[in-house]
């Protein structure tokens, strides 16, 4: 120890040649990396101390240079010799290592936030899992358990009729449920399969009729009935996706139920087409006029049915009254081609009796609808059978048959008869 009081009194009275001459190689061991120093000291203070002092002068030394040296010419530190005390202390690192270990902490921390977030997106999967299998398993057992309810205990957007007080389907909000639904006891009931076994039987004589060889039946005969059977199909296909979808949520009810007054509108037009073109088979410019004012009055009513007040209840009269002016619209050319050719010409030729029933069947299903009868009369007596949507479905499928045989015996006549007489007029205005 006095050889290290000797040797610091030495230092700190300006040997700094002596000093100079030392060569330091340091590396921190608290780093795990090795330490050397290289020192080549005087002569005289060699001799002075001995083995075990030499280590004792050696750590002072190296403190003394540590505090007045830099790590090197490019990593020169600040005379801040309490900061590298401190430094020193908890083990200085070298000048590379805190930006290292920066990264190393930065990785550490990513993979750990990717740890947890991938533990926090499995939590989330297994517990949406599980919220999906409870919803499934709560409508599973929803749909096999629903009770029809009353009138007053339906949704608003469900209510529309409240002359029919039980018997109600609830809401269902499935398309599995309401398709299911088709074969319980409910309001409507009756009105999904009058339209549904009806748009079958339709198919069924359709695929007959066009399927006839081109001999019996010729191809423009086949695409002039061709109009009516699609026009018949597709009312009565979307009467029966209508009231069968129609508890299934607000968006679909009013989408089918626009859908089920186009189909109305589509029917009416293509009952118009062979009656048109037979009626006027041998006067072009009046049948042309008329099949364009039938197609113009039908879109129009297309469009007055995509209207989305049009489903309302309140407007029931509305409706009735648009499908009814559209159908009467048939008068006009009925009593033209009466005063052309004659009142006993028409009833013969024309089946002018076929289509005079026909369109009293559709009126009649109309008034039934509008006014709601019977169960206006008799409220709570006809919720199940026999309500006015049922009646006007049967009349509209009846109406529908009356002129298939109508028009079938139009173009029997003009098969029979042969070609026209009359010339082809040309078309004036």
């Amino acid at each position: 120890m006095d050889s290290s009081k000797k040797l610091l009194e030495s230092n700190s009275s300006g040997s700094d040649k002596e000093l100079a001459s030392t060569s330091v190689n340091i590396t921190d061991q608290d780093s795990g990396l090795p330490s050397s120093v290289e020192m080549n000291d005087t002569p005289a203070a060699q001799s002075a101390a001995g083995e075990d002092e030499d280590e004792d002068i050696f750590e002072q030394v190296t403190m003394i240079l540590r505090k007045r040296r830099g790590w090197g010419p490019g990593d020169l530190l600040e005379d801040d010799d309490d900061e590298l005390v401190e430094e020193d202390d908890a083990g200085c690192p070298l000048p590379s290592t805190p930006e290292d270990t920066q990264l190393i902490e930065a990785e550490m921390t990513e993979v750990l936030k990717a740890g947890v977030l991938s533990d926090e997106i499995d939590l989330g999967a297994l517990a949406h899992n599980a919220a999906e299998q409870a919803e499934e398993f709560v409508r599973k057992v929803w749909e096999a358990s629903w009770k029809v309810c009353h009138y007053r205990n339906l949704p608003k957007w469900l209510q529309d009729n409240d002359f029919l007080h039980r018997g109600h389907r609830p809401p269902l909000p499935s398309f599995r449920a309401c398709f299911k639904s088709i074969f319980r006891v409910h309001t409507e009931t009756g009105n999904i399969w009058t339209h549904l076994l009806g748009c079958i039987a339709f198919i069924g004589v359709a695929l007959y009729f066009v399927s006839r060889p081109t001999v019996e039946i010729q191809f423009q005969e086949k695409l002039v009935f061709g109009a009516f059977f699609m026009g018949a199909i597709i009312c009565l296909g979307f009467s029966f996706a209508f009231h069968t979808l129609s508890c299934h949520s607000v968006e679909i009810g009013r989408l089918f139920s626009k859908l089920d007054y186009c189909g109305i509108a589509l029917l009416i037009m293509g009952s118009f087409v062979p009656w048109l073109y037979y009626g006027f088979y041998c006067h072009y410019q009046p049948k042309v006029i008329y099949l364009s004012v039938v197609c113009v009055l039908g879109c129009l009513s297309i469009i007055v049915s995509l209207w989305d007040k049009f489903s309302e209840p309140a407007l029931r009269p509305l409706r009735a009254g648009v499908f009814m002016s559209f159908g009467l619209s048939g008068v006009i050319p009925a009593i033209h081609y009466s005063i052309m050719e004659g009142w006993l010409s028409q009833i013969s030729r024309a089946s002018l009796g076929w289509l005079i029933l026909m369109g009293l069947l559709y009126i009649l299903g109309a008034l039934l609808y509008a006014l709601r009868v019977p169960e206006r009369w008799f409220p709570g007596k006809f919720d199940i059978w026999f309500q006015s949507h049922q009646l006007f479905h049967v009349l509209v499928i009846a109406a529908a048959f009356v002129h298939y045989h109508g028009i079938s015996e139009m173009a029997m006549y003009r098969v029979t008869v042969g070609e026209c007489t009359v010339p082809i007029e040309p078309i004036t205005f």
